[in-house]
């Protein structure tokens, strides 16, 4: 009953929605696609999450490393609770290889998350990206629940690219990291892991980001400061053959993070500013998410292909630019894919505390306006 209860709740804010757009100019294909669970908040899933021992906790103290497992699959994740605290964001002046946007430091205090063990592998995320999950339950002759049928619903993008020289070698096997997407995408796929679970995931902040790095410490690398040792911890240029690896394969940082150095940048929410840390809040929200053409977004962890150990240190920020998709021959560009940075991933967190209203939400959320005007002018989505 619950499962019915949250369909047609959110079927009534998706006609809401519709009218919003104004259903009396719109195309019948933008009037379809407004239909889409894509255009409310996530918040109306979050009543009824499926069962995954370990997964509640109501105070900090009660949180506990848990097992995602994602609905109709085989296909589990590791989530690990990370204690609220407060931290320096940034780099000190002092550092090697610091950069100017890494400052000045800024005290922010961040409250508790669990964090993916790794970066989210192609088997997780094909099952949105390819549209795996959906196509497996079309096959079967039992009528999905309504949770499925809305998870189905958001999974969106198109297929990658098939372009020669994009090095994505390493795509559907097992145990490596899924890559190439837009922080764009990767947004969504919170949010449909989100609506098939009913545990609120997204993307972290720059600040989660980098207190999950840290973990504690407040030298250059996770590690300390002796950039000797990164290949202990760390794929980069000189041991990884310009290629990601697979997950696990290296040292954790102390609070059990495996690969937040290296093998592959990691999206987080911000678009980037270099002035960044003079205007972010004392609590680490977002100055500002990510609009318009999906370029400027910040990665962070640095990456394989990275020859400079000074681009793995915790603090390092990376952002996309055009360049990303030189190869991209649609028009417009793809809001799902780089076609030229197959050296960029993700990893998901879920806040103790998920958003209490949809205005807080869309801070954390991808804009479903980006999706509908994409979609009204590019003929393959």
């Amino acid at each position: 009953m619950k499962h019915v209860c949250l369909f047609f709740a959110l079927a009534a804010v998706c006609l809401s929605t519709v009218r919003l757009f104004g259903e009396e100019t719109m195309s019948p294909g933008k009037r379809e696609r407004l239909k889409n669970p894509f255009f409310q908040s996530s918040l109306e899933s979050l009543t009824d999450p499926l069962p995954a021992a370990d997964s509640e906790a109501k105070v900090e103290a009660e949180m506990k490393p848990y097992t995602e497992t994602i609905p109709g699959t085989e296909q589990k994740f590791s989530m690990i609770p990370i204690k609220g605290g407060k931290f320096l964001l940034g780099s000190s002046d002092g550092e090697e290889g610091r950069l100017e946007d890494e400052g000045p430091q800024v005290e922010i205090e961040i409250k508790p998350f669990w964090i993916e063990e790794h970066e989210t592998t192609w088997k997780e995320f094909e099952q949105f990206a390819l549209k795996i999950l959906k196509q497996n339950r079309a096959k079967q002759k039992t009528e999905p629940s309504a949770r499925e049928k809305l998870a189905d619903a958001l999974a969106s993008p198109t297929a990658p690219y098939d372009i020669g020289s994009i090095s994505h070698d390493n795509a559907g096997k097992p145990g490596y990291p899924a890559s190439g997407m837009t922080g764009y995408a990767a947004g969504l796929y919170c949010k449909w892991l989100t609506m098939s679970t009913g545990r609120y995931y997204r993307l972290p902040t720059e600040a989660e980001w980098e207190y999950a790095c840290k973990a504690g410490t407040k030298t250059a690398y996770s590690f300390g400061d002796d950039a000797d040792k990164l290949g202990d911890y760390a794929w980069f240029f000189e041991n990884s053959d310009g290629a990601s690896q697979k997950v696990k394969q290296k040292k954790p940082n102390a609070w059990g993070l495996y690969d937040m150095h290296g093998n592959l940048s990691e999206w987080v929410l911000e678009q980037y500013a270099k002035d960044t840390y003079k205007n972010i809040k004392p609590n680490g929200q977002p100055v500002k998410k990510l609009v318009g053409n999906g370029f400027g977004q910040v990665a962070r962890g640095g990456n394989c292909e990275d020859d400079e150990p000074a681009n793995l240190r915790s603090s390092r920020r990376l952002y996309s630019v055009e360049d990303w998709k030189q190869q991209d021959p649609q028009f417009p560009q793809s809001i799902w894919w780089v076609t030229d940075a197959a050296y960029v991933g993700f990893r998901v967190v879920r806040p103790l505390e998920p958003p209490k209203t949809e205005d807080e939400a869309k801070l954390y959320e991808p804009d479903p306006k980006y999706w509908i005007d994409y979609a009204e002018l590019n003929q393959r989505d």
